[in-house]
């Protein structure tokens, strides 16, 4: 008869100790949670949940064939650069990455004290403040008489994640509208952007 208690089941390490069950997540089975995810939230198949726009609120319209490639590259453009303007003027991320993310950017603690230089800030600046204004300028043209401005609509979708595959179809020309208008600004695609 053994002595002790009986051995727990379960996979162990090469040492013989017992593997934690969060903490053994390797990277592909995280990578398939997440793919199982997106099937079930977005109705795709495996194939199709690889797809990396799916990860974002203007990737999944340009999934769905609403905005067209040159729209979807304008607006990550657009994101990219409302990001680091806002990291230049010392603002907060709007979606940080964790609770400790949050902390540093309210200065809890170890709070982010990068100095850029003034010549990064002002080209930062003035190229956020272009893009704004030219998203601002397609409001006073937009197509659609109804449904709500394009500047509004830009910003909700490409900054805040806002989900966008309901909305009417006025909203949706709108939106279009307002990333043709930052084609137009970051030369992207043909003639016709």
């Amino acid at each position: 008869m053994a002595r002790g208690r009986k051995r727990k089941a379960g996979r162990r390490h090469p040492c013989g100790k017992l593997v934690q069950p969060g903490k053994a997540e390797t990277q592909r089975e995280v990578t398939a949670t997440v793919l199982e995810a997106r099937q079930r939230h977005y109705g795709v198949t495996a194939r199709q949940a690889k797809d990396e726009r799916l990860g974002t609120a203007l990737g999944r319209l340009a999934f769905a064939g609403t905005v067209t490639a040159e729209q979807f590259a304008a607006g990550e453009l657009f994101g990219d650069l409302m990001a680091r303007n806002r990291g230049v003027m010392g603002l907060p991320r709007i979606h940080p990455h964790s609770a400790a993310g949050l902390m540093l950017d309210e200065g809890i603690f170890g709070q982010n004290t990068n100095e850029h230089e003034p010549k990064f800030v002002e080209r930062v600046r003035r190229r956020a403040a272009a893009a704004i204004l030219m998203v601002r300028t397609s409001d006073s043209d937009a197509p659609a008489s109804t449904g709500r401005k394009p500047s509004t609509l830009v910003h909700a979708v490409v900054c805040y994640e806002t989900e966008a595959t309901m909305w009417g179809q006025a909203d949706l020309r709108n939106l279009c509208h307002g990333l043709d208008a930052l084609c137009r600004l970051f030369r992207i695609g043909s003639d016709s952007c």
